[in-house]
């Protein structure tokens, strides 16, 4: 069993109430991310992304999360002041049913990285750029449980596993300690 461990976990909290969908965190977003940075703005390269219905006034601000390689199961909609939204409009995750969160020319999934690129930033450039205070960047320690590196025997176990299958190595094992 390992050793607990203090790990940082960083968040940009939304308050929905502030935003008034003016964007300025995808311009940024798709500037410090462009190659050279700042070079070029292009929304779609941008790790957040706001869902937005200008006649209702509703702006909601969803950054980028993992990457997932199916198709999610949930197909619930949700009724904002009358609207009508899907669930997928609200979701964090590059997946393969939709094209938000991907690189537009290579199509691989874009994540936030709190833009940990530079580290003399303080916040994210979302959080900082964000006129009305919509975004707030958050840190808090969580303990986690950090287990041991495995050793040479759990490796070489994984590897038989790997290429045999673990039946055929359970097997052998249990023939040979019958040798004893």
């Amino acid at each position: 069993m390992g050793e607990k461990k203090k790990k940082i976990v960083k968040t940009i909290k939304v308050d929905v109430d502030k935003c008034n969908g003016c964007r300025a965190c995808e311009v940024i977003c798709s500037a410090f991310h462009a190659a050279p940075k700042y070079s070029s703005n292009n929304p779609a390269r941008s790790r957040i992304r706001v869902v937005r219905d200008p006649l209702k006034d509703i702006y909601v601000p969803v950054y980028a999360g993992e990457y997932t390689p199916a198709e999610c199961m949930g197909r619930d909609k949700y009724v904002i002041d009358g609207k009508e939204y899907e669930e997928c409009a609200f979701c964090r995750a590059s997946c393969p049913s939709r094209d938000a969160f991907k690189e537009p020319d290579s199509g691989l999934p874009l994540k936030c990285d709190m833009c940990e690129s530079d580290p003399s930033l303080k916040e994210p450039m979302c959080v900082q750029w964000c006129l009305n205070d919509a975004l707030i960047y958050e840190e808090r320690e969580e303990d986690i449980e950090e287990e041991a590196p495995p050793g040479e025997m759990e490796v070489g176990l994984e590897t038989l596993v790997n290429k045999y299958g673990l039946d055929k190595v359970m097997d052998t094992v249990a023939r040979m300690s019958k040798k004893g």
